[in-house]
């Protein structure tokens, strides 16, 4: 079966249409700095290395691991081959990072070193890499701030070239307890001669422990995939059933095992199984037209249509019904009309709320497709002309709106139109969901919850959503976040190294290479109403901008965010900032 096309059904509740622009906040957010006893343990590059998938997977690589099991708990190995552990309960007594596990020494002599990486699979399980090519599995038992179990080996084995881990998870199945961990590699590859002689590998590898007499754990499967360009996502389900993963070009399966599979024809594309909108609708502040493409031949005598102030049902008599269910608001269904038009059914509804911008047509349904009338999307792009600003502002409330320096559109990147997000089975190796992102930038990877997949974020028009990838094909990947106009913001940025959200949501953050870190916090009540002259509305809720200065002249290495903190690794200085008191806006 040829894998079916999908598409991400944005919830438009979670869009503000209406959102106007960072307000740069001067408010304090205490930052404290620990002193590193070691260095981290930085990788260079070497000469034959400078390949646009070695740069993305080792010149930008983050250092810092954050384990999500356990909030403000954060890991990173140092020149001496220790991974080091800082665990927080509060910030005005924070003590030294200390010891938890240390690695071989061998690693030194290894001439192809890569970084040393960690991933935590479980909250009694750990996944190693020491950036050599051997793989640890680690029983850590509970890892909180006061624990000091010793971290205990039950796997070690070299899996052939260097590799960093990209996510792990374990699983119960038959018995055993199954832990697959996902790794990357930069292979080189003889048949990309124009190319740059790379290609990127990623392993996903099942070991199972206890699943015999022994009770030891050993590798009981290795699937290898590859393709041409570093993949931005990878991540195993929750049951194992599945791999998803995002990249600008394909990937596909190669090995099991080690042996080679055979060659799969290229399938085409089920277009029979594409989700299109069954509906499209526009706004303005005093009414909505609906538009609803109709089979051909279709009558008037054919459709169904009923209309109430507050409930909407339309459909083909005896066949199918395209709307149902209670409106967003009400309407004004004496001056409400429709007709047909070139097989495509138009509706017009009168707002009873005039300037009411509703976020969806009908309560709770994900079929219709939202599109902004060219009047409000020059609104939008003029709003975000003057978005936000990177000089401090002591009065953000002045008429004069904070604006950036640089010119955005000269740094907007949008994917390939070969970029996809791709879901494959586990038993038959094939890709079963696609989805085209080729308008969809991928900003970053975020953990909100540690037993389910990390989150994706895209940009979406100009806003940042996140997408929650799911096991279950009829919710498969959920919006759950947007952070407002981000996906504009980031665009300034042209010294961004790190990008990442908190769990919660409640603020994005942007770290640059050197010292300077971007909050963007979610909107929030104001103690007092403003007035927006210009459309003529009063404000009750102002998004902030914040921005944080370190005190350090050495390049940011690591960045992670918990509901609470933000981490910032350096070579040898770790910073704390405190950005929110209880851990939500």
């Amino acid at each position: 079966m040829a894998a079916a096309n999908c598409s991400l059904r944005v919830d438009r509740r979670l869009i503000d249409a209406r959102f106007d622009s960072y307000r740069l906040s001067l408010e304090p957010m205490p930052t404290y700095t620990v002193e590193l006893d070691s260095a981290v343990a930085e990788v260079k590059l070497r000469e034959d290395q400078y390949t646009l998938n070695h740069m993305h997977v080792f010149g930008m690589y983050n250092y810092l691991h954050c384990d999500r099991w356990y909030q403000d708990s954060v890991y990173y190995v140092d020149q001496h081959e220790r991974l080091m552990q800082l665990a927080l309960t509060l910030d005005t007594a924070i003590s030294k990072p200390r010891e938890v596990f240390r690695l071989s020494s061998e690693i030194k002599a290894c001439d192809t070193l890569v970084c040393a990486s960690i991933h935590f699979t479980s909250p009694t399980w750990a996944a190693l890499s020491d950036g050599t090519g051997k793989l640890y599995l680690l029983k850590t038992n509970s890892r909180g701030p006061n624990n000091n179990d010793k971290w205990e080996i039950m796997f070690q084995q070299e899996l052939g070239e260097p590799f960093v881990i990209i996510h792990s998870h374990s699983y119960v199945k038959d018995s055993a307890n199954l832990l697959d961990v996902v790794l990357l590699k930069t292979e080189k590859d003889e048949s990309n001669i124009k190319g740059s002689g790379f290609h990127s590998a990623i392993d996903w590898v099942t070991i199972a422990c206890g699943k015999n007499e022994t009770n030891k754990c050993e590798v009981w499967q290795n699937r290898t995939l590859t393709g041409r360009l570093t993949p931005h996502y990878a991540a195993v389900e929750q049951d194992g059933t599945g791999l998803m993963i995002a990249s600008d070009e394909p990937f596909r399966f190669v090995k099991i095992d080690g042996k080679p599979v055979e060659e799969q024809k290229m399938e085409k594309m089920d277009t029979s199984e594409k989700q299109e909108p069954v509906y499209y609708w526009q706004q303005s502040d005093e009414d909505l037209t609906v538009t609803i493409q109709l089979p051909e031949s279709t009558t008037k005598q054919s459709i169904e249509f009923q209309l109430s102030s507050n409930h909407l049902q339309v459909g083909l008599k005896g066949q199918v019904i395209f709307i149902e269910g209670q409106l967003f608001s009400s309407v004004d269904h004496g001056q409400s009309t429709w007709t047909i038009t070139e097989n495509s059914l138009e509706i017009f509804l009168l707002k009873k709320n005039k300037g009411v911008m509703w976020p969806e047509l009908v309560n709770g349904d994900r079929r219709g497709e939202f599109i902004m009338n060219l009047n409000q999307t020059s609104e939008v792009n003029e709003r975000l002309l003057n978005l936000t600003t990177e000089e401090l502002n002591a009065d953000p409330e002045r008429e004069e709106q904070p604006c950036n320096a640089q010119e955005l559109e000269e740094c907007d990147r949008f994917p390939e139109d070969t970029s996809t997000l791709t879901r494959f089975d586990s038993n038959t190796l094939k890709a079963t969901h696609v989805v085209n992102l080729s308008s969809h930038q991928y900003l970053f990877t975020a953990v909100v919850s540690p037993a389910e997949m990390p989150c994706l974020c895209l940009r979406h028009d100009v806003d940042a959503l996140l997408w929650q990838p799911h096991s279950k094909e009829e919710n498969m990947w959920e919006h759950i976040g947007t952070f407002n106009a981000l996906g504009y913001v980031q665009a300034s940025k042209r010294e961004k190294k790190f990008a990442t959200c908190a769990p919660d949501h409640s603020y994005a953050a942007l770290c640059e290479c050197f010292r300077r870190v971007f909050i963007y916090r979610q909107p929030s009540p104001v103690q007092t109403v403003l007035y927006n002259r210009k459309e003529a509305r009063r404000v009750g809720q102002v998004a902030k901008q914040q921005v944080a200065n370190l005190e350090t002249n050495d390049p940011v290495l690591g960045f992670q965010a918990t509901n609470e903190r933000l981490f910032v690794l350096t070579t040898k200085n770790l910073f704390v900032i405190k950005v929110n008191a209880t851990g939500s806006q």
